[in-house]
């Protein structure tokens, strides 16, 4: 894993990725510096204003106008204006004095890409990832932030890249040891990831750590099909499971299947009632798991604790084109979708589903702005995920990424994320050395 390289970096000024055969570069667009004259406490004030009335010239009578560099948002302006500070000259022999415990504390603190960059230093800081007591401590630390994982094949080779959305920057992740047959991105949760493919005509799932270049390849399911497959990981049981749902064609009705890493095996479960499926995507929030239908009309609700189905007849919104489920913190369970007929009529919009009604609640609309430079074909194709109340929007076509915070009502470009192949595969991501395989 020490190969794992960084291919971007974003400076203070405003940058952007151009596509290249090795991977991603940056390109400032500096903005120019904008000059102003300053005026010695003699200069002659020759301002048409400045003639009527008092002709005081001092500076410090002048009315200053604070203005921002020209391009800059109002965050990137705010750390323009900072002043910059000079190195501090760190003492060797101060800073190798430090306890064990303490160095452990900063460094689980430090985003979990840079790491690999602070192995070089020496011997000790190489075998961290190894340390339990630094596991301990980056496990008690706050998440780095969200990231976005993206995954396609290219000329069979499998390719995977992690954009940080705090630090703006793209990582590339070997992932040398996925299988072939490890094609389908089926999400992340905790710092794990889960693949699904077919090898031969065995379908296989697999459940890996992108950090720590760790895959658990899982035993074969009772019934040998594609399934709907969801991940969910348990950070204080230190364990995850992967519920498989009916079959990915909707042909057969198949048992719920669950698999549990503590017992290593998949248990068999209800078989979902007949239903027709508006759509393959699910949400999993509060232990338990999501599905669109047509008929019945609503919601299939899967049970973690009882491993038992039940219909929650929730009337989708009028004129509803496509949703999407989101799950979010907690309860919070999001719908997303297309409002209008497929003409220029069209809007995006999100709602909220409430529980206690059981009904869904419109909680904010896509500007058009936004909706116009994400979709700009009335029947273009777009993805949608969430984690922690964050929805991302991604297009087919445009390979752009729009973010929507939920708690904040905020909607905002990701500066510096293009994806990178029309055909990726995109998830959110949690990087994170404790997520344990096993």
């Amino acid at each position: 894993m020490d190969d794992v390289g960084e291919s971007s970096e974003s400076g203070s000024g405003v940058s952007c990725l151009k596509s290249t055969r090795n991977g991603f570069s940056r390109e400032d667009d500096r903005c120019p510096k904008q000059v102003s004259p300053v005026r010695g406490g003699g200069s002659r004030n020759t301002s048409p204003l400045g003639r009527v009335g008092s002709r005081n010239t001092s500076p410090s009578r002048q009315k200053v106008i604070k203005t921002k560099p020209r391009g800059l948002d109002e965050e990137t302006a705010a750390t323009f204006s900072k002043a910059v500070l000079p190195d501090v000259q760190m003492e060797d022999n101060i800073w190798a004095m430090l306890p064990e415990d303490l160095l452990n504390e900063i460094l689980a603190r430090v985003p979990p890409f840079m790491i690999f960059r602070l192995r070089c230093v020496c011997k000790r800081w190489n075998s961290i990832l190894q340390d339990s007591s630094f596991l301990k401590f980056h496990s008690q630390v706050p998440s780095h932030g969200p990231c976005l994982l993206t995954f396609w094949k290219n000329l069979q080779t499998l390719q995977c890249s992690v954009f940080s959305l705090p630090l703006k920057t793209w990582y590339r992740i070997p992932f040398t040891c996925l299988p072939q047959w490890a094609f389908w991105l089926v999400g992340s949760s905790g710092g794990l990831v889960c693949f699904s493919g077919l090898d031969g005509l065995t379908f296989k799932t697999l459940v890996c750590n992108p950090l720590t270049q760790m895959c658990r390849t899982l035993p074969n399911m009772h019934y040998n099909q594609q399934r709907q497959l969801i991940l969910v990981v348990d950070r204080k049981e230190r364990s995850f499971k992967v519920i498989a749902t009916s079959d990915i064609y909707g042909d057969k009705s198949l048992p719920t299947e669950v698999y549990d890493s503590k017992l290593n095996s998949w248990s068999l479960h209800q078989i979902m009632p007949a239903v027709n499926l508006c759509s393959s995507k699910m949400a999993y929030c509060d232990s338990r798991l999501y599905l669109e239908t047509l008929s019945p009309l609503g919601l299939m609700m899967y049970r973690l604790d009882t491993g038992y189905w039940e219909h929650i007849p929730a009337k989708f919104p009028r004129s509803l084109l496509d949703g999407y489920l989101v799950a979010g913190t907690q309860k919070r369970l999001f719908l997303v979708g297309r409002i209008g007929l497929y003409s220029t009529l069209q809007s995006m919009r999100i709602w909220e589903l409430d529980h206690a009604k059981i009904m869904w609640v419109e909680i904010s609309r896509m500007p058009p702005k936004y909706f116009r430079a994400l979709l700009r074909l009335s029947a273009e194709r777009f993805e949608c995920f969430g984690q922690d109340n964050l929805i991302c929007f991604t297009s087919w076509n445009q390979g752009k990424g729009l973010l929507f915070d939920v708690d904040k009502k905020a909607w905002s470009w990701i500066a510096g994320c293009a994806l990178q192949s029309y055909n990726s595969q995109v998830c959110f991501y949690e990087p994170r050395f404790d997520a344990s395989i096993f």
